[in-house]
């Protein structure tokens, strides 16, 4: 018998695959959708009929999975392909935060991958960025160029204005060591901005 692609299957019948039928429908109508019920408490999720602390492990495995499989797309020593490449890798790093994180994807001079590192933490509201760090980090990796990344837990992906600022301060530190910025991605829900691709680097 022929299969049915995967990508051709609704959410549901992906999720019995997971957890039974009626178990799959009856948590995507609790929940509306399936971001919304791998992101949801696990005593909302153990609350549902026929879902045990077995099925639950299994749905919380499901996005870490993601995750990992997303990373290994651009890993160290990796050429960046495309600009999407690294859109996506960003994505599945950093989409599902509830707290805005700064990130520096850092390069050689063939773009090829050396280090991504998460460099600043702050809370749903923002976050501190500190130029004479990143130039520290770029400079202790040998990196020739340099990505900025942070995500808005809000999942607006437009930039602020504060986030020209700093990009327009990093990019003066980076360009006194002969470090290339070569754009600032702001990552949403589903959707990222190029600081670049709107002229602002």
């Amino acid at each position: 018998m022929d299969e049915i692609p995967l990508t051709d299957q609704s959410d549901a019948e992906l999720l019995t695959l997971v957890v039974t039928n009626p178990a799959a429908t009856q948590l995507l109508s609790r929940f509306g959708s399936l971001r919304s019920l791998l992101q949801a408490p696990s005593g909302d999720i153990l609350a549902c009929p026929g879902i045990g602390r077995g099925r639950l492990a299994a749905l919380r495995a499901l996005p870490e999975l993601a995750r990992r499989y997303y990373t290994e797309s651009l890993p160290n020593g990796a050429a960046i392909r495309s600009p999407a490449d690294t859109e996506v890798y960003l994505q599945a790093r950093m989409r599902h935060l509830d707290h805005e994180l700064f990130c520096c994807l850092f390069l050689d001079n063939r773009h090829r991958v050396l280090s991504f590192n998460e460099l600043f933490r702050g809370t749903i509201d923002g976050t501190s960025v500190y130029p004479r760090e990143v130039v520290k980090e770029a400079l202790a990796i040998n990196a020739a160029a340099v990505i900025l990344a942070h995500n808005h837990p809000s999942g607006v992906a437009e930039p602020s204005q504060a986030d020209e600022r700093i990009t327009r301060r990093l990019k003066s530190a980076l360009d006194l060591v002969d470090i290339r910025l070569l754009d600032h991605l702001i990552i949403g829900d589903g959707r990222t901005t190029s600081l670049a691709s709107r002229g602002l680097i």
